[in-house]
């Protein structure tokens, strides 16, 4: 565990929700699997398992934890929106989307907060999200230690706290468990198409972000009165279009460049287009 922790490209993992896709990922990704693979069996500090005794966690629950928590020396790593110079901020200024109203900025500050806060193994929530998630899609009842080959039955490699926090939404709000257990039902265990579950979840929570940042989704949080709630409901139809895209056209992981590409392009440029894709398959 302590090689593992040590090792600059699991690490870099971990902030998996602010990584580029391309071709440099796709190569740290392959040698990234390579040494998750080696390893046979990690078991947890006491060899127990750490969700025996941890009660299944909410959303509005983890929700309320990161809400109150100091998230302070992430905030700090905070860039609320792109910067642009020039000719770039003058026709965005004139020509771009709107601008977040003042009211939501401090919600938008906290899920970018959540996106640089990593994973601690030592605080309890963390972990109660972590397990939750895979009890809900694997149907455990027992949960499993932190470390070990099962996580590799979810393509986990680790994550930023708001992909995990958008991965538990998915499977924890009624309308869209459905959706994330035929994904995971059926294309990572029944089509065997390389699809990496977790993985895909927090590249989707990337590209969320930068549609967040770019302000492209300003439009959707003014009129709703909300952030987080957009963020994840956008997160939710960014997995449904990848999902028709990896089933229908027989995708693999070599594909997942160029889908991610796609997916970039509709999450900032059709995010209003994926919304109503996600309300007509509800």
């Amino acid at each position: 565990i302590s090689s593992l922790g040590q090792n600059g490209l699991l690490q870099a993992l971990v902030q998996g929700a602010e990584q580029p896709v391309g071709a440099e990922l796709s190569e740290e990704l392959r040698r990234a699997q390579e040494e998750w693979e080696a390893v046979e069996e990690i078991q947890s500090g006491l060899g127990v398992t750490l969700a025996s005794a941890a009660a299944p966690i909410s959303f509005s629950e983890a929700l309320q934890f990161f809400q109150t928590a100091d998230l302070s020396e992430c905030r700090k790593k905070v860039q609320a929106t792109v910067r642009r110079q020039g000719l770039a901020a003058l026709l965005h200024y004139f020509f771009g989307p709107p601008r977040l109203q003042p009211q939501l900025q401090g919600e938008r500050d906290l899920a970018l907060a959540m996106a640089q806060c990593g994973l601690d193994d030592n605080e309890q929530v963390h972990m109660r999200i972590l397990q939750t998630i895979y009890r809900k899609l694997t149907h455990s009842r027992l949960g499993c230690p932190r470390y070990g080959v099962h996580w590799e039955e979810l393509g986990f490699q680790g994550t930023g706290m708001l992909g995990l926090m958008q991965l538990l939404y998915f499977v924890m709000d009624t309308r869209t468990l459905p959706l994330a257990l035929e994904i995971f039902n059926q294309v990572t265990l029944v089509l065997l198409q390389n699809f990496p579950f977790c993985l895909m979840s927090v590249n989707i929570t990337r590209l969320v972000i930068q549609a967040l940042r770019e302000e492209c989704l300003s439009r959707e949080c003014n009129r709703r009165q909300q952030v987080i709630a957009v963020l994840n409901d956008l997160y939710a139809a960014t997995f449904l279009q990848l999902y028709r895209l990896w089933k229908w056209q027989n995708k693999t992981i070599a594909d997942s460049s160029f889908v991610l590409q796609e997916l970039e392009f509709s999450t900032k440029k059709k995010p209003k287009q994926l919304l109503k894709y996600l309300e007509a398959y509800m």
